[in-house]
């Protein structure tokens, strides 16, 4: 795989039981990457450690003035010279590649498990963790895949060169030999430590990041209640709770790349001192001694990638262990189902709650509580947040559905929808039956002075479907991203559209327009809208009332108003002590028609 050839057709079924081994299972599915990136790197890592010998074998023909062996030895150093340039580059340019098909596997994985679970799965795992999951995880899980590959032909070339010391000169050989496993290795007990403190900072890191998710969703809110500087604070604790963290682990990590320099050195010390002894007693020549110490001198580099190895190792497992528990979670329903692929018709039957939305009708549903309502509008896009029976669309559970067929025929929009950057076309470029054109949805969701504030936001925009939409219609108000939001679910004409308070930040009077406008568009076609408003509750053709989990009563608004005391008490936010006041101003009204009549 390469990077022009990105996105992946299909990443795969990963290993999500445990961190290692989903790092393993990413390993496995780039071999042909990591087999071309450990030759390259061992035709680097060889030509580099083939540097001495030439230097050795130079040197003697000098001493030896034999210009035959120095003509020779300089052909040789072009060679090493040649294969050292060409390995790095290839070697670079397939660690890169491997670290960015590898971060772009993992993404592809956690956007098909998103769309897969859908609202469910910020449900089960936090917005924080998801997005440190989709960002830094991912160049951290890369790093290790790639590195891995490099690890090996480091490792490789050191064997290769220990033993070629042995042969070439075994007095000197044998020593080298002895000391490169006690350098290599040595690190090893200080790994725990090390990644135990990396672990530490990565969860706080997490923590302060999913905080600092919260307090940007929420900033609107708590500048209206005066918390904006409490959360501030709570950051400001939890970032300096990171920077100690961090600095910690970077001593640790200080402490082991001071221990990768001075093991190397002792033995560069250990392998001169017993040179020097044995070329004056005449055992060896002065060539093969500038050969064993350059050798040596050379072997920090390789042995350099130890370190790097066990860095990214440390870094990479709790990447790895968070990205495996987001792949790991599922549908509580199984998304094949257990009939063929189709979108049926007919009406939407809640048997939990009993709530029933006819065939082409606009139904209104009211809820008191709105984390009920909100659970409610899930589960009639069969999205449920725990196990129960399902909701039939048509007389068919919408689970024996396939999920794309089930997310066809019901569409949601909850009551806080996100609009991606990009330009308002791409926004609108969303799978639809084709029936309803973006100018009747916009007009319908009374867009126009929105798209008026998108051309004057984009000079080079001079069709409104060209202008540029911010990340997450930041540079919008709350009721024109709630506008642009309807419009794109109207657009794609589902079989049911299900609306969670789609006008509760806009005024009145665009409410009522929306709300005929809403009507008009989804004539013929089932509209269920959770609202609390009197103006969307008087288009209904029927408003339900769901009083603790069931359907309480219903009937058009008007007649609910009047003869239903709940919805009354919902529709017109009337507190206990109004309802009260109210039912005894009405007794005390009978008592004295009663007292009129009687006198009369």
């Amino acid at each position: 795989m390469q990077i022009q050839d990105l996105p992946y057709p299909d990443p795969g079924v990963p290993d999500a039981r445990s961190g290692p081994r989903f790092l393993w299972w990413l390993w496995r599915n780039q071999l042909g990457g990591q087999l071309k990136s450990l030759a390259w790197g061992l035709l680097h890592f060889v030509s580099v450690s083939a540097l001495p010998f030439c230097v050795g074998l130079a040197v003697q023909a000098a001493v030896d003035r034999s210009g035959t062996r120095l003509a020779l030895t300089g052909g040789l150093l072009v060679l090493c010279g040649t294969g050292l340039a060409v390995g790095d580059t290839l070697l670079h340019r397939a660690a890169v590649t491997n670290w960015i098909t590898a971060a772009a596997r993992v993404q592809q994985l956690l956007a098909r498990k998103a769309a897969h679970l859908g609202s469910a799965l910020t449900r089960r795992v936090a917005a924080g963790e998801v997005v440190a999951v989709s960002t830094g995880d991912v160049e951290k899980i890369g790093w290790f895949v790639e590195a891995v590959s490099r690890f090996t032909a480091a490792a490789v070339t050191v064997v290769i060169v220990a033993v070629a010391l042995v042969v070439y000169q075994p007095a000197l050989g044998v020593v080298v030999a002895v000391g490169l496993p006690v350098v290599a290795l040595a690190v090893l007990p200080l790994l725990p430590r090390a990644t135990r403190r990396a672990d530490v900072q990565r969860e706080k890191a997490g923590r302060a990041t999913e905080l600092a998710s919260d307090t940007v969703a929420g900033l609107r809110v708590l500048r209206g209640i005066g918390g904006e500087e409490l959360f501030l604070d709570r950051y400001r604790r939890a970032s300096q709770e990171v920077r100690h963290a961090a600095v910690r682990s970077a001593r640790m990590w200080s402490l082991i790349s001071a221990v990768q320099v001075l093991l190397p050195g002792l033995l560069l010390i250990a392998v001169v001192w017993r040179g020097v002894d044995l070329a004056r007693a005449g055992r060896i020549d002065v060539g093969e001694l500038v050969t064993v110490y350059s050798a040596v001198m050379i072997l920090t580099y390789p042995l350099r990638h130890f370190e790097e190895i066990a860095m990214a190792y440390s870094f990479s497992r709790p990447s790895a262990k968070r990205a495996a528990r987001v792949l790991s979670l599922e549908r509580s329903k199984d998304t094949d189902g257990t009939r063929e692929a189709g979108v049926p018709g007919g009406d939407l039957y809640d048997p939990v709650t009993g709530l029933l939305a006819p065939a082409g009708r606009f139904t209104a549903v009211v809820c008191g509580d709105p984390d009920a309502a909100g659970r409610l509008a899930e589960r009639l896009g069969g999205h449920p947040t725990e196990p129960d029976r399902s909701v039939l669309l048509g007389g068919v559970p919408l689970d024996d559905l396939p999920l794309d067929s089930a997310r066809t025929a019901v569409l949601v929009q909850d009551k806080d929808p996100v609009l991606l950057s990009g330009t308002l076309r791409e926004l609108l470029d969303v799978p639809s039956s084709g029936a309803v054109r973006a100018g009747d949805a916009l007009a319908a969701a009374q867009c126009e002075d929105v798209l008026d504030a998108l051309v004057q936001g984009s000079l080079d925009a001079a069709d409104p479907l060209d202008a540029r939409i911010t990340e997450r219609g930041r540079s919008l108000s709350g009721g024109q991203r709630q506008r642009l939001a309807l419009a794109r679910s109207l657009i794609t004409d589902p079989e049911v559209l299900v609306l969670d308070e789609p006008t509760s930040a806009v005024d009145s009077h665009t409410e009522a327009r929306i709300a005929d406008g809403l009507r008009r568009l989804r004539s013929g076609r089932t509209t269920v809208v959770f609202t609390s408003s009197p103006l969307l509750l008087d288009r209904a053709d029927q408003v339900a009332l769901v009083h603790e989990g069931r359907v309480a009563a219903v009937g058009p608004h008007r007649e609910l108003i009047d003869g239903e005391p709940r919805y009354r008490a919902v529709v017109t936010r009337e507190t206990d002590e109004e309802l009260a006041a109210a039912d005894g101003m009405l007794l005390d009204g009978l008592q004295e028609l009663e007292e009129i009549e009687e006198s009369a």
